[in-house]
Order: structure tokens, then C-alpha cells, then sequence
């Protein structure tokens, strides 16, 4: 099987050890603070409206707002199992049995030898995201409605939230539609191998019965690339979360 290539390893979330792994895409580690960074994708209005949450008075708490409770702990939770369920469940990444004909390794309905169109992945990849995006984004709300009725410090911080998504999450969108079309190498990458070790295996053939060395099925490859594309929706899942547990953490000090 055919590995990307070695690179210097990336500190980070897991999502991009995994991309660092499995694409051919070669990024050194950026020297530049998170705070540097982060002053690279704000534009000018987002600056304003940053520096107006954090030095403004913060806005007026309203009196008798709902206790922060189990059941908010119990919606994330519910939210975060979902789409872990979601993704891990879907026809188009589950992998083969391995009992059973090569041939459930490809598409339902495939003959063994049919080319395996990767628009298909990429399409289910692209529906996944916009399903994260959507119950993130709601749980993501309501979870900073209750921060900003609790004190003006964590309403404060609730407007802040708000703010970096407005200004972060175009940019968030455009750098997660791109994992797709990374992940396209590593499919072809591991389908070219496959047609390379069954190629050898039978011309090598053994030497006193002329028949073909056993190989691994047809269509096993698949399967790797199927786990492959599972761990890296379930890790961009945990990144999307990380303001939800943000929020989550400052509810729980209220």
C-alpha cells in the first residue's frame, strides 16, 4: 500500500495531523502566534466590531433568566452524537465485511472491475459539512443566549463569540470545502497502488504451478480509503465543536 509521503510532524488538532498524514500536500508549520494569524483574516470591520465588544459596556443581563442545567449538557451531547452517528452510519463510508465477495468492498451494484467515481465521496463529504455547520451553528446560539442573561462579564463574552463567528466563518467554510478535494490524492493514491500490487501479483505467478500469487481482493483499497475519510469528518466534527465547548465551559462557572 502506498503511504504519503514522511514530512515533520504537525502539533494541532487532529484534523490536520490526519491531513498531514494522508495528503501529498507538503505546508511547513506556520511560525506566526494564533494572534497573528488571526489579525490576517479580520478585515477592518470585523476589528471594529471586536474592539467595540470588548470596550463597550457590556450589554444589560435580563432579570429571571434560566438556570444552566443537565439538560443543556445533555443537547450537546445529543448534537455531538448525532453527527458522529451520522457520519459513521452513512452507506457511502461504511466499510465491507470481511466475509463475503470482493466485490462488497465497491458501490452497491458495481461489478468487481467498475471504476469508482470519487465525486461520489466528495459529494457525501461536501452534504456532511453543511449537516455540522447547521446543528452547530443552532446549538452554538442558543448556548450563547444563555451565557449573555447571565452576568454583563459573560454577556460580554457573548458578544464576542458572536463577533468571531460573523467575521471567522466564511473563512472556516472556504478552508474546510478544500479537505475534499485533498483527500482526492490520497483515493487515487491508494486505488493506483492496488492496480499495481494485483498487477505484480499476477505476473509474478508461482513458479511451479503457473498460477497467480494470492494478492488482497479487488476493491480492498476502498475500505482504507472509506476508515481514512471517517476519521477526518469525525475529526473536523471536534473542531467545529471546540467554541461550543468554549461556551459550555463558561456556562458551567455561572
Amino acid at each position: 500500500m502506498v503511504q504519503a509521503p514522511q514530512r515533520t510532524a504537525f502539533s494541532g488538532p487532529a484534523l490536520i495531523r490526519l491531513l498531514a498524514r494522508l495528503t501529498d500536500v507538503d505546508v511547513p508549520e506556520s511560525s506566526q502566534s494564533l494572534s497573528d494569524r488571526l489579525s490576517l483574516w479580520l478585515g477592518w470591520t470585523d476589528a471594529i466590531a471586536l474592539s467595540s465588544a470588548l470596550s463597550n459596556a457590556p450589554p444589560a443581563v435580563a432579570a429571571g433568566a434560566r438556570a444552566f442545567s443537565d439538560a443543556e449538557e445533555s443537547e450537546c451531547a445529543r448534537v455531538r452524537a448525532s453527527l458522529a452517528d451520522a457520519i459513521v452510519g452513512d452507506s457511502v463510508f461504511a466499510v465491507a465485511r470481511r466475509r463475503g465477495s470482493a466485490a462488497q468492498a465497491l458501490p452497491q451494484g458495481a461489478p468487481v472491475d467498475a471504476p469508482v467515481d470519487y465525486a461520489v465521496f466528495r459529494q457525501r463529504y461536501l452534504s456532511m459539512q453543511q449537516s455540522m455547520e447547521t446543528g452547530i451553528g443552532t446549538l452554538r446560539a442558543r448556548l450563547r443566549a444563555m451565557l449573555a442573561a447571565r452576568t454583563p462579564a459573560m454577556a460580554r463574552l457573548a458578544v464576542v463569540d458572536a463577533v468571531m463567528e460573523r467575521a471567522l466563518s466564511e473563512r472556516e467554510r472556504s478552508l474546510l470545502a478544500a479537505v475534499p478535494g485533498l483527500l482526492k490524492g490520497h483515493f487515487e493514491r491508494l486505488r493506483e497502488a492496488e492496480q499495481q500490487t494485483l498487477a505484480d501479483a499476477e505476473a509474478s505467478g508461482d513458479a511451479l504451478t503457473g498460477k497467480p500469487v494470492p494478492a488482497a481482493p479487488p476493491g480492498a483499497w476502498l475500505n482504507t480509503f472509506r476508515k481514512d475519510m471517517q476519521s477526518v469528518l469525525l475529526a473536523e466534527l471536534d473542531v467545529r465543536l471546540q467554541p461550543v465547548e468554549g461556551l459550555l465551559a463558561a456556562l458551567r462557572t455561572c
